[in-house]
């Protein structure tokens, strides 16, 4: 399994705490034993059911959502780092796992993708927090998770998780308007 991620996810790499990253792959791991889909539907699926026909896949969501992400926060410390801390490690490990409980959400039926039992009673922000906290995540990792998404309009984002919402929904809003 651990190949598989590795495979999936060489962003890892850009996780300097070892520890962190460690935590971070553990949970995609976790996430592939117990999804229906495998490695391999992660690179065909579309990257959300929202979008009639969506044509982007799972992984070119995600990957551009990290590439984002790093390089806005990059950006962000390298004119405001004086008054603004941004913790980098956070940012990447929290923009891998954001939609990581979309593992659970969706299943394949006959070829086609669709919202599984469990992602019709919990959304992946839901299932993504439990699965890193399964693994050992620190908090703010696993806030940016929680708050990636609509959900997080509820509660006061972190830095970290501001960068990774706006990353997630430019990667997002655009398909919306096709």
């Amino acid at each position: 399994m651990r190949e598989a991620v590795d495979r999936l996810w060489p962003e890892l790499e850009w996780i300097e705490d070892e520890e962190l990253r460690e935590k971070v792959a553990r949970t995609w791991e976790r996430a592939l034993e117990l999804s229906p889909l495998d490695a391999d539907d992660l690179e065909r699926i579309p990257f959300t059911l929202l979008v009639k026909d969506c044509k982007a896949t799972f992984m070119e969501h995600k990957r551009c959502v990290v590439h984002i992400a790093r390089r806005g926060a990059e950006a962000m410390a390298d004119f405001m780092g004086h008054a603004l801390p941004i913790d980098m490690d956070v940012v990447i490990a929290g923009a891998i796992l954001a939609d990581v409980g979309k593992l659970l959400e969706y299943e394949k039926v006959g070829g086609a993708t669709r919202q599984s039992a469990l992602g019709k009673a919990l959304r992946h922000p839901f299932t993504g927090v439990a699965l890193a906290m399964e693994a050992g995540v620190p908090d703010e990792v696993c806030h940016i998770i929680a708050a990636h998404a609509g959900e997080g309009d509820l509660v006061k984002r972190s830095t970290e998780a501001v960068i990774v919402h706006h990353a997630d929904f430019m990667a997002y809003v655009p398909f919306k308007n096709l």
